[in-house]
């Protein structure tokens, strides 16, 4: 996998929106990297000035790498509802991550000791789910949140999840990421 080329079709997708005359040429960039056209899943985090300043990705694998890097890179600049859009003047200094997920496996849990026993800290990218509510975490969240009591409780405040909603059963899926920075 060219980490280099990934970055660049990031930056490409965010950067078509400052010019209009600039387009990625797909085909071409399918031509000289064929590991472009696997399913896969990814996430693009941006940062300024090493704050979050958009992030969005895809669980599952829908869609050819490219097209989910093209679209989430474009989506974490201009259409994450945290942020206000992209500036011309930001995307200068801004610095891309992408995250590459494995596809999620569910984790058989009997309690939450059961459950603490086999998240992997640092490793493991965490959603949670029931039938109304989905939230994730990537693995590099573990970095601001290094506990699994503060990981988990910031994780089901975000999807909005009552406290104890892991010991009444929901749903917890594991993944790991390719990261390229």
């Amino acid at each position: 996998m060219n980490e280099e080329i990934l970055l660049k079709i990031a930056h490409d997708s965010i950067k078509c929106r400052f010019d209009e005359t600039f387009k990625i040429d797909k085909e071409e960039l399918l031509k000289q990297y064929p590991f472009l056209e696997e399913p896969a899943a990814c996430f693009v985090t941006i940062n300024l000035n090493k704050e979050l300043r958009g992030c969005i990705g895809s669980l599952e694998a829908y869609d050819m790498l490219i097209d989910d890097l093209i679209s989430n890179a474009y989506n974490a600049a201009f259409l994450d509802p945290r942020f206000l859009e992209l500036t011309k003047e930001e995307y200068e200094n801004i610095e891309l991550e992408i995250s590459i997920l494995t596809p999620a496996m569910k984790l058989e849990y009997s309690s939450l000791e059961d459950l603490k026993s086999k998240i992997k800290i640092g490793v493991h990218g965490v959603v949670i789910t029931n039938e109304e509510e989905r939230s994730t975490f990537l693995p590099q969240v573990w970095e601001q949140y290094p506990t699994f009591e503060e990981f988990f409780e910031k994780l089901l405040y975000k999807g909005s999840f009552e406290e104890n909603a892991l010991e009444t059963g929901i749903d917890v899926l594991v993944y790991e990421v390719i990261k390229v920075k």
